[in-house]
């Protein structure tokens, strides 16, 4: 049961039920109003800018009917009709988050305790049933990371994982990478060295969100990947000192990088990422890409220097990994600006083919909300 009242001379709105009182402001709810004249039917796009909303809109009459709230808005004498349940899915008069480093609830950090229970599923499982597909991609939303089994052994098979949920990201690698030895190579990747942890491509902006690596051969002995949370690394640094997570998430890195030819890429962002409430939104580290530091103050510079070093002790404790050995067809995907990644070292006998790509957390989150919508309206 649902209680309506109107505060402010029709400014605000009150709705009351289960005990709790959310308040709304006119303003808002003739903005995110739903019916057809303000938003389109076809995709939900507003058709009516803010500027076409008088200043002075006030709500003169407010009615419930069950789970449907109407509302009149005045000067425009318009009424319009709101799901309740809607509304109070997206209030916002509530306790808002606003500690550095929060998580959306969606996140779960993890160490080298989820080795015992990594989140993996079969290809063909993934592409031709929609709700393994749901829960490999929700794995990926939560963990930041994925293994995908049985894959074809093919040239190029990477595109098609990339093609199970978004599109893929060129760069000046391509559509694709190889990740192999070659002599004289642009990229360490392409080595028989061990890589330390790290995320790719710091050095652009906006940074890839995703990458999949995916095996085509694997005879070498050694090679092993290992993954690690960055979200989880931060947490542990922002535990032992909160400034070194200050300091790291208040000043901007210096990353670059020189390849073939005319590539001479460069970015400027902090190696711990937050949105302007706080929230802990990515990170970017990269010892290899890293350019001078010039953006810390001179009274900074030794605190910063330790919480960087701080941060990569922490980065390479085996107790932070995850790791597994390849097999062709089999490939992991990871968030980019949360999950790092290394390569243990390989010997030069037998042969040890990657292909990679990158792809958008956006595509992702797409294709994962369209799931869970047909979902629920299959269960209706």
């Amino acid at each position: 049961m649902y209680t309506v009242n109107l505060i402010a001379d029709g400014r605000e709105l009150e709705i009351q039920c289960t005990g709790a009182v959310i308040r709304f402001h006119a303003l808002w709810l003739r903005d995110n109003a739903w019916d057809a004249d303000t938003r389109s039917p076809g995709n939900g796009q507003k058709l009516v800018p803010l500027s076409d909303i008088p200043m002075d809109i006030a709500i003169n009459e407010a009615t419930v009917n069950e789970h449907t709230l109407h509302l009149t808005f005045q000067p425009e004498n318009k009424t319009v009709a709101f799901d309740i349940s809607w509304l109070l899915d997206n209030a916002y008069d509530r306790e808002m988050l606003n500690s550095r480093g929060w998580m959306v609830p969606e996140i779960e950090t993890w160490d080298s305790g989820l080795m015992s229970a990594v989140p993996e599923a079969q290809f063909n499982d993934v592409k031709n049933n929609p709700d393994t597909k749901k829960e490999w991609l929700s794995h990926i939303e939560r963990y930041g990371f994925a293994r995908l089994l049985g894959g074809p052994v093919e040239d190029q098979a990477v595109l098609k994982m990339a093609d199970l949920f978004g599109y893929v990201r060129e760069t000046n690698y391509g559509r694709h990478f190889d990740v192999r030895s070659e002599i004289n190579p642009a990229n360490l990747a392409n080595t028989g060295l061990g890589l330390k942890a790290h995320t790719d491509n710091p050095y652009r902006d906006p940074v890839p969100t995703i990458q999949i690596l995916y095996c085509l051969e694997c005879s070498a002995a050694g090679g092993e990947n290992m993954i690690v949370d960055g979200f989880r690394a931060v947490q542990q640094l922002q535990q032992e000192n909160p400034a070194w997570f200050d300091v790291l998430s208040n000043h901007c890195a210096r990353f670059e990088f020189a390849g073939h030819g005319d590539v001479r890429l460069c970015a400027r962002r902090p190696m711990i990422e937050l949105a302007p409430d706080g929230e802990l939104i990515g990170v970017r580290f990269n010892s290899r890409s890293a350019a001078a530091i010039t953006d810390v103050p001179y009274d900074k510079m030794e605190l910063y220097y330790a919480a960087y070093r701080r941060m990569a002790e922490i980065i390479d404790n085996p107790d932070m990994e995850v790791s597994f050995r390849l097999n062709p067809g089999e490939c992991f995907l990871i968030n980019n600006t949360r999950v790092l990644h290394a390569r243990k070292a390989y010997s030069g006998t037998g042969s040890r083919w990657l292909q990679g790509c990158y792809a958008d957390m956006d595509g992702l989150r797409s294709t994962l909300a369209t799931l869970r919508e047909q979902s629920r309206e299959a269960a209706e």
